[in-house]
């Protein structure tokens, strides 16, 4: 997990903390966050710092790291920021009005901004992130669930819970699942390194590949006790994790292959803080 010390430096819901250690080496690792602020690192990864154990005013719902690997951000519900290792503060929607809850975050290419959505497609930037369009105040057959930006930082995808797909700046349109029935909702999205394409998964573990991102595995039918919450592709973009509510987590392609049931006791339910994000370090 790694030793870190925390230097605080709050601002408005955002907290900094320095590691002790490089947060990454290879990328042959990755971090988990849960409802509760918890992060955890496994592989070459190492945690910089965590919000477990603070008082939160509204859950945490997803994270984002750093272009450079070496720090992530956590958003809660009501927009709040938490910054560590070398993810800087750079504004939240903490203490604001919100019309719908925050449901994704994603970084900037330059990793000196972010943007939030929310459930009703609204888009709120911070920093370097440029406002290229959203869906707040049109009309949505159902709620955005996640986003994922361009490797450029000109532009970014959300995706609704149906597999609907809406994309803004320089992000291409290769295909939605928003016209097909779905056995399961879709839960999170990832973009292939090159941009060119993007994954979708389902509560279910159900993969939908678009563009260039190749199809390596699926735990389609995972039971609901382990519904999946969110996927993180590789840096190669030759391989995916996913992780489900109780920190199953599947890997595929050059992720590896298997399954880590992590905190689940064998054979029974996990009843902790539930897991809500996967990131690669």
């Amino acid at each position: 997990m790694g030793a870190f010390f925390a230097v605080l430096a709050v601002g408005f819901c955002g907290v900094f903390a320095a590691s002790a250690s490089p947060a990454s080496t290879g990328g042959l690792g990755y971090w988990t966050a849960q409802h509760d602020g918890t992060v955890r690192a496994f592989g070459d990864a190492h945690v910089l710092g965590s919000m477990g154990g603070a008082p939160l005013t509204e859950p945490v719902v997803a994270m984002a790291a750093m272009p450079t690997h070496q720090g992530y951000w956590l958003v809660a519900r009501d927009g709040g920021i938490f910054s560590f290792g070398d993810a800087r503060f750079f504004g939240s929607m903490g203490g604001k009005h919100l019309v719908q809850a925050i449901v994704g975050i994603a970084s900037t290419a330059t990793g000196r901004g972010y943007w939030m959505v929310a459930r009703d497609g609204g888009i709120f930037s911070f920093g370097d992130a440029h406002f290229f369009g959203s869906m707040g105040g049109r009309p949505l057959k159902l709620g955005i669930v996640g986003m994922a930006a361009t490797p450029s930082g000109h532009g970014y995808w959300m995706v609704a819970s149906d597999g609907g797909i809406f994309s803004f700046g320089d992000a291409r349109f290769y295909g939605s699942t928003g016209a097909i029935h779905l056995n399961s909702e879709m839960y999170g999205m990832a973009a292939t390194p090159s941009g060119n394409g993007y994954w979708m998964v389902a509560r279910d573990g159900g993969i939908f590949t678009y563009g260039d991102a190749g199809f390596y595995g699926s735990p389609a039918g995972a039971p609901r006790w382990s519904a999946i919450m969110s996927m993180a592709a590789t840096r190669s973009g030759h391989g995916y994790w996913m992780i489900g509510r109780d920190d199953t987590v599947w890997s595929y392609g050059d992720a590896g292959s298997g399954v880590s049931r992590g905190q689940r006791p064998a054979g029974g339910i996990y009843y902790g803080s539930p897991f809500i994000a996967i990131v690669t370090a």
